[in-house]
């Protein structure tokens, strides 16, 4: 096999692991529910995380809440088992809507990105996320609107 030949199987080869290995943990990682919103704001389940897949219990590192009354989703991380973080997927440069890739959040349009407690860390968005406090009360996580 010449060099170029060489290189250029195994770049391909490695283009396509990196793609498949962001695949299987977008996959793996991401779930999108419809939660109703009542007085209190929306009612999350702490059973929504959990990965039924083992005897032993693992948990997904975010949820996507959605309701038709929201205009745009809001991105739930599990930081820790006590530590919740909700963000507004919506960009604060120019308002698109957000893409969840594992522990950031990305722009379509402009390529913003933005880390799982809603600070900025790629511009050309300035501004941190809007987020919403998160209280644990009787194994639910309570997301406050206001």
């Amino acid at each position: 096999m010449e060099r170029k030949e060489f290189i250029k199987t195994c770049s391909i080869g490695c283009l396509g692991f990196s793609a498949f290995g962001l695949l299987v943990q977008g996959c793996a990682a991401s779930k999108v529910v419809n939660i109703p919103i009542s007085d209190e704001g929306l009612l999350i389940p702490i059973s929504e995380f959990e990965l039924v897949k083992t005897d032993q219990k693992r948990y997904r590192s975010y949820l996507i809440v959605q309701n038709e009354k929201l205009q745009y989703p809001i991105c739930v991380y599990r930081l820790t088992e006590n530590d919740y973080r909700a963000l507004l997927m919506r960009c604060t440069h120019q308002g698109t809507e957000l893409q969840v890739f594992g522990d950031k959040l990305q722009c379509p349009a402009h390529g913003s990105e933005f880390g799982n407690k809603g600070n900025v860390t790629n511009g050309p968005a300035s501004e941190n996320l809007r987020t919403f406090p998160v209280k644990i009360t009787n194994d639910q996580l309570k997301i406050l609107l206001t």
